[in-house]
């Protein structure tokens, strides 16, 4: 007696649809857009907005005068001008030492730069001699070389020594393994 296979409802809602003892796979979607600058700018220009105005809550919600003497310097200042000035200057503080610490940085980062080149530079050239051919070894197509650039030559241009090879026993003496009958 045959069985009959079980038949499973249309997801769109039309007549049964047989099984066929595959799972059903969901629709591939195209690819989500990776970020982008102006995304960024807009959520940081949002959060800048909300920033704003919660500052300006603040200080309408202070808004009792108080005397601040600083440095000599004596006036009335709503209190809530007065909280926001501190921050200020408190983030002043740390903003300048940071800034002279990175420029320092990028000084030494430029004078590492200028003596690598330096050095590079005093790297004597050798002329590059023509590869023998083997016949063990593929030959490859010669690219034209370029006309450098720079003053010296560059790290990856720079010819490496190589080895000797040892040599190759031929096919058929006791040293190499006779070749396989088909």
């Amino acid at each position: 007696m045959a069985s009959i296979a079980p038949q499973e409802p249309d997801p769109a809602g039309g007549a049964p649809v047989p099984d066929t003892g595959e799972t059903p796979t969901e629709p591939q979607h195209p690819p989500l857009p990776g970020r982008t600058r102006l995304g960024g700018l807009w959520v940081v220009l949002t959060a800048g907005a909300v920033v704003l105005v919660l500052l300006l809550v603040f200080i309408l919600q202070n808004d009792q005068h108080v005397q601040i003497h600083l440095y000599g310097a004596h006036w009335n200042a709503p209190l809530g001008v007065a909280l926001l000035m501190a921050a200020a200057l408190g983030v002043l503080l740390v903003v300048v030492p940071g800034a002279g610490r990175i420029i320092q940085l990028r000084r030494a980062a430029r004078n590492l730069h200028q003596d690598r080149e330096r050095l590079l530079d005093q790297v004597p050239q050798e002329p590059q001699t023509p590869q023998t051919q083997t016949s063990q070894t593929p030959q490859t197509p010669q690219t034209p070389q370029t006309p450098q650039t720079s003053q010296g030559p560059q790290p990856s241009q720079v010819p490496l020594p190589q080895a000797p090879r040892p040599p190759q026993p031929e096919v058929g003496t006791p040293e190499a393994p006779a070749p396989r009958e088909q």
